[in-house]
C-alpha cells in the first residue's frame, strides 16, 4: 500500500499526462452552428431564491398552452415573491409555491385550466432505437422536448428536470401555482397523468442539493426549514441588458441523429459494452447559455 505522500506523488504525476490528451476529432455528431435556436424571453423563467441563487426554467407553451399561460400571469403580479421551496423528497421532487397558504390567485388565472397532459398528434422526430415500458416510441419534437406516445396520443415525459403542475384529486388539473421539479429517477409513472410545463435549463444545483424533508411526502414540518423564494420573473420582465440568453439545441438534422446514436451506443475505451439504446431521459437535447 502506497503511503499517502507517495500516493499523492504519484497522482500529481498522472495529471499532467492526462492534460496532454489530445482534443477529440470533430464528430458527426457536433452541432453546427445553425442548430442553436435562441429561447425566446417570453419562454424563460427566471426564480431567484434565498441567497441570491438563481434557477431558470424554459417553458413549453406548445403543449401547456392554459397552463403557461397562467404561469406567465403569475410571474406578471409577483405571485411567488415571498412563497418558498417547502417540499423536497429524496429521489422524487422538489416542489415550491404558496404550500398552505391561502393566498388568492390573481384574478386573471384559470385555477382549473384544460387537462394539458396528452394530445393526439406526435410532433417527434429522430426516435430512439428502443421502446420503454412506458411507450410504444419515445422521440424528441423539433425544438428539443422530450416526447412519448402509444402510437394514438403523445405526451411530454418527466425527466430530470422537467417541471410539472402539482394538483389536488381529479378533476383538478393545477393552477400552476403549485409547481415541481424532478430530482430523482424518472417518475415515468406520472406522464400523462399531471401537466408539464416546462424544464430547469440552468440552477438545478439549488433544488436538488436541498436537505429532504421530514414530514409526509417530504413536506418540510418546520416553516423555518422552508428555502424563502426571492422573485419568479418571466425574461421578458427583466431590463434588456439583465435578461438571460439560452439555446436549445435543433434536433432536425443527422447531427443530432448521431448524437443520439453515441447516446445509444457508447464507445471505448471506457464503455465495453454498448447498450444499443438508450432512456429518452438519457438523451435530453442539450440546452446552453448563448454565446
Amino acid at each position: 500500500m502506497l503511503k499517502p505522500l507517495l500516493a499523492l506523488s504519484a497522482l500529481a504525476a498522472a495529471v499532467p499526462a492526462l492534460a496532454q490528451t489530445a482534443p477529440a476529432a470533430p464528430s458527426p455528431a457536433d452541432a453546427a452552428p445553425a442548430d442553436w435556436r435562441a429561447i425566446p424571453d417570453n419562454e424563460l423563467l427566471v426564480m431567484t431564491l434565498r441567497g441570491g441563487h438563481q434557477v431558470f426554467i424554459r417553458l413549453a407553451p406548445r403543449y401547456a398552452p392554459a397552463h403557461v399561460a397562467n404561469i406567465r400571469k403569475l410571474a406578471e403580479a409577483r405571485w411567488w415573491d415571498g412563497t418558498s421551496v417547502y417540499r423536497v423528497q429524496d429521489n422524487y421532487v422538489t416542489q415550491w409555491g404558496g404550500g398552505d397558504d391561502k393566498t388568492a390567485l390573481p384574478p386573471e388565472v384559470i385555477e382549473n385550466p384544460p387537462a394539458e397532459y396528452e394530445w393526439p398528434r406526435f410532433d417527434g422526430i429522430t426516435s430512439l432505437a428502443r421502446t420503454d415500458p412506458y411507450a410504444v416510441k419515445t422521440a424528441h419534437s423539433a425544438d428539443g422536448w422530450p416526447l412519448a406516445t402509444d402510437g394514438k396520443t403523445s405526451w411530454l415525459t418527466h425527466c430530470y428536470g422537467m417541471v410539472g403542475v402539482a394538483r389536488d384529486l381529479a378533476p383538478s388539473t393545477g393552477s400552476g401555482a403549485e409547481l415541481y421539479t424532478v430530482i430523482g429517477h424518472a417518475p415515468r409513472h406520472l406522464d400523462r397523468n399531471i401537466a408539464l410545463v416546462g424544464r430547469i435549463v440552468e440552477g438545478m444545483q439549488w433544488l436538488s442539493a436541498l436537505p429532504r424533508g421530514g414530514g409526509a411526502l417530504g413536506v418540510y414540518e418546520n416553516p423555518a426549514e422552508r428555502l424563502p423564494i426571492l422573485s419568479v420573473r418571466l425574461a421578458s420582465q427583466l431590463p434588456a441588458d439583465e435578461r438571460p440568453r439560452f439555446e436549445y439545441r435543433a434536433t432536425d438534422n443527422e447531427r443530432f441523429a448521431a448524437w443520439i446514436r453515441e447516446r445509444e451506443n457508447r464507445k471505448p475505451p471506457f464503455f465495453t459494452v454498448p447498450a444499443g439504446g438508450a432512456d429518452i431521459c438519457n438523451a435530453q437535447a442539450p440546452i446552453r447559455r448563448a454565446p
